[in-house]
Parts: C-alpha cells; sequence; structure tokens
C-alpha cells in the first residue's frame, strides 16, 4: 500500500503522462486503462478467452445483438467487467464541454448502454456504465435496478464527470475503485433504506406509547406526522439546525423537565410552520411558510418524561438519510395499530417500482430527451444557436407541465420514485445549458421547476393520501 506522498507522486505523474496523450482510442485507451488501474491498486483487465462466457473482465468483450427482424450482429464491449460496468472509449480530439464533445459522450453513453443491454441474460446488466474520453476524462453513469433500462449520471449530473485532475481527490479514487470490487456499495438506497427502517421503528415505539397513554390512533398519527415533518425541516435546513440553542431537538431536550408546557410551544412552532413567520418566539428564529396543510390543525399530545425522550430519540436520526420510495408504507404501518406488527415484513422494494415507473413515465421521456439534444446539436452546428437554446428550453416547459397519476396511490412510493428521476433528468437538462450557451437561471425562470403539484394521486385511506403528500414533499426538498 502507497503512503500519502507517494500516492500523491503517483496520480501527479499519471496526469502529466496522459495530458500529452494524442492520437486515436484504438492506440492508446487499452494503455490508458491499465495504468489507471495499476494507479487505483486495482488488478488490470484478464486475457481474453476463446469461450465468450468466462471472458468476465477483458478488453474487446464481445456481445451479439439480436434484432427484430430476426438477424443478429456483434459488437465488442472495450472493456466489461461482470457485474460492474461496462466502458466505451473515445480520443475524441474535441474541445471539452463544447457542443460537439457533448454530442460525441452522448453517442458513447448510449453505445455502453447498449452493450450492457446485450449481454447474455444469465450474467446480469451491470450497474455502471463508463464512458472515457482518453487521458481526459471519465463519465460514470448507473443504473441500479440493473434492468439496463436507464444508466443515469451518478452521483448526479453536475458531478458524474470525473476529469484528469479530479483523480488527485481522494474520494474520486475511491469511487473508481469501488465501481471495479464493489459497485452495488454506491447504491445510496441501501444505506437509506437501513436508516428508514430504523427511524420507523422508532416512531412505531412512539405510536405505541401514545396508544398506551388514552390518545385515539388517529390524532397520534397527526400529531407524530407534524413531529417528523418538522425533524426533516430541522436536518435539511429549514429551521435551525440541532447544533443551534433554539433548535427544535433542544427544544425538546429543554423541556423534559417541565414537560406540562411542551404542548403549548409546539401547537405554537407548528402555528408559525402553516403561515410563515418573520419572528418565531418557539425557535428564535425566521420560520418559512409550509404549505399543504400538514400543520393547519397545530394540535400537539402532553406527553411524559419518558415520552418526550422517545421524540428525542427519533430526532438524533439523520432525517436526511430518510429513503421516500419504502418510507411512506413503513410510515403508514408504525401509525396504524392494526398494521405496526408487519412493520420490519415485505414492502414493495424501490427496484420494483422503478421497473414500472421507467418503463412507462421515465423512458419515453429520455427519449425524447435524447432527440432534443441531437436536434439542439445540429441546429448549434448550423449557426441557428437561438433555434438550438429554445429546443431545450421547450422541452424544459413540457417536463415542467407533465402530469402522472397513480389511480391507488397509497402512500405515495410510485409518485416519489417518478418525482425523483423527473428531477434527475431536469438536472440533466439544466446542466447541458453549458453547451448551447445560455445561463441556467434563465432556463429555470423560463419553464419554472418540476415539482410535487405535478404528482397526482387518488386513495381512499385519508391517512395514506397524508402521508403521501409529506413523503412528496420531503423527497422534493
Amino acid at each position: 500500500m502507497l503512503d500519502a506522498r507517494a500516492t500523491d507522486t503517483a496520480v501527479d505523474a499519471f496526469i502529466a503522462r496522459w495530458e500529452k496523450a494524442g492520437g486515436s482510442e484504438l492506440a492508446n485507451y487499452q494503455l490508458f486503462i491499465t495504468e489507471l488501474t495499476a494507479l487505483l491498486g486495482l488488478p488490470p483487465p484478464d486475457p481474453a478467452s476463446a469461450d465468450n462466457a468466462e471472458n468476465a473482465y477483458v478488453f474487446e468483450r464481445r456481445v451479439d445483438f439480436h434484432h427484430a427482424d430476426g438477424s443478429t450482429s456483434t459488437g465488442r464491449i472495450d472493456c466489461y467487467r461482470r457485474g460492474c460496468f461496462t466502458l466505451e472509449a473515445k480520443q475524441s480530439g474535441l474541445a471539452m464541454q463544447s457542443t460537439a464533445w457533448d454530442a460525441a459522450m452522448l453517442k458513447a453513453h448510449a453505445q455502453a448502454s447498449n452493450y450492457a443491454r446485450a449481454l447474455p441474460a444469465d450474467e446480469g446488466r451491470p450497474p455502471f456504465v463508463l464512458v472515457t474520453d482518453v487521458g481526459r476524462h471519465i463519465g460514470v453513469y448507473a443504473d441500479f435496478t440493473r434492468s439496463g433500462a436507464t444508466y443515469i449520471p451518478f452521483p448526479d449530473a453536475l458531478s458524474h464527470r470525473i476529469y484528469l485532475d479530479d483523480l488527485r481527490r481522494p474520494e474520486i479514487r475511491e469511487r473508481l475503485c469501488a465501481i471495479w470490487r464493489d459497485p452495488l456499495a454506491l447504491d445510496p438506497a441501501r444505506r437509506s433504506a437501513r436508516v428508514t427502517r430504523e427511524i420507523s421503528a422508532k416512531l412505531a415505539r412512539l405510536a405505541k406509547s401514545l396508544e398506551a397513554a388514552g390518545h385515539p390512533p388517529d390524532l397520534v398519527a397527526g400529531f407524530l406526522m407534524r413531529c417528523l415533518f418538522t425533524m426533516f425541516a430541522e436536518d435539511v435546513g429549514l429551521l435551525p439546525p440541532e447544533t443551534d440553542p433554539h433548535s427544535f431537538s433542544r427544544v425538546l431536550r429543554d423541556m423534559r423537565a417541565d414537560p406540562e408546557h411542551l404542548p403549548h410551544l409546539l401547537r405554537q412552532l407548528w402555528a408559525d410552520m402553516n403561515t410563515g413567520a418573520a419572528f418565531s418566539g418557539v425557535l428564535r428564529a425566521p420560520v418559512p411558510h409550509f404549505n399543504g396543510g400538514l400543520f393547519a390543525e397545530p394540535e400537539a399530545l402532553a406527553l411524559s418524561k419518558e415520552q418526550i425522550d422517545l421524540l428525542i430519540d427519533a430526532a438524533g436520526a439523520d432525517w436526511r438519510e430518510v429513503e421516500p420510495a419504502i418510507f411512506g408504507t413503513l410510515l403508514e404501518r408504525a401509525l396504524d395499530p392494526v398494521e405496526r406488527h408487519k412493520l420490519g415484513a415485505h414492502y414493495t422494494p424501490r427496484a420494483y417500482v422503478e421497473r414500472l415507473v421507467l418503463a412507462t413515465i421515465v423512458e419515453p421521456l429520455r427519449a425524447e430527451w435524447a432527440n432534443v439534444q441531437a436536434s439542439a446539436y445540429r441546429l448549434d452546428q448550423d449557426g441557428k444557436r437561438d433555434k438550438a437554446i429554445e429546443a431545450v428550453r421547450a422541452f424544459h416547459r413540457r417536463l415542467c407541465t407533465v402530469r402522472v397519476l397513480d389511480p391507488a396511490c397509497g402512500s405515495g412510493n410510485f409518485l416519489y420514485v417518478t418525482l425523483e428521476h423527473l428531477k434527475r433528468l431536469e438536472g440533466e437538462v439544466l446542466e447541458a445549458q453549458a453547451g448551447p450557451g445560455f445561463t441556467q437561471q434563465g432556463l429555470e425562470l423560463e419553464g419554472g421547476t418540476v415539482s410535487p403539484e405535478q404528482m397526482l394521486g387518488l386513495e381512499t385511506n385519508p391517512r395514506a393520501a397524508r402521508i403521501a403528500e409529506t413523503v412528496l414533499w420531503i423527497g422534493y426538498l
């Protein structure tokens, strides 16, 4: 294992060597990947075998495409690691972040995605697709459902591109190592699912305690919904954070010795959150307006010291780590005395939700976006920049006016996943402004933004409907 100084020296040498690279990807890409793996302490690709099924980590892995007319054709993945990634290499020679370079990288991304989908079913689709402009850039895209349907920028549209200089950052090197060694460890939903189950279990214990004290279940559910959203608002910075002497968590701790006055403070705080307040006497700070009706009835329950302790314990969780895609179901069970015993039982996993959402909503929109990108590139190349800009803006306006209806929405899991994917796509549309040459601010003002108001649901259970609305706003924020 190299020490930090030797690692920095090796990285500097690697960057200096490849900054001067030219020629074609055929001449350089295998050497680039081999030296990159050596730099990261990873094994290089293996020699290819005559038996294609044994080629789990190789250059030039053969894949067979089966076409609708019954014909087949053959392609070759530049670099493949089974269960990890397909990699497509280019050596464009184009100015990076130009419209021509963006178009070349977009084409490479589509090619690598098609290779991933063409892999034999028994191998499965890899969670990552990598696109490299040899010696200059690695674009990272992920599909943790492993359906191969949509590989989206990872970790997001603004930071999925790793440039040569970025290799100086240890966290970037660690990310690349994880893609090679344990790619599913990078799935943010894994940690979020664990945290979500832990939080739901705490809320279930608190709900049971309050019901045992004689409070009606519906009153308990409403009270805990207001509490949990306040905890979330604190952790995402909409209210003073826990480190502030006037935070929500500090109020709970301070009032433990004086529990009979806590309901009064909670009612006042929630009334301020319902309307917005230039100055809240409870938190001694401005409080924004939280619409949606959650705080329209700011009823607060009387709590014992032991119950306040349970609330303090729940507030101590990191609410930024909640996974809204399963939170609705778990919260509904936590707040329902009849369903509470199912809290740890089966719920619809996010991957199952995505299989429906991607096929019916996201993939058609992404196909439209790919066409818009190609059209905008052609218009820009023809000197029609104004029309290129308008094409992208028109798609953004369309994205901001899409309406999605779940006719049996339950606690909102499907609607939330849809909203998240629309926001991810919107991020890519806004990020694309760097190519045609217009500002992100101008694009946002032109067409608004994707928001929870576009998600519509029908539900006969009032509690589930309220949870669905809360889940959407937590996910959006």
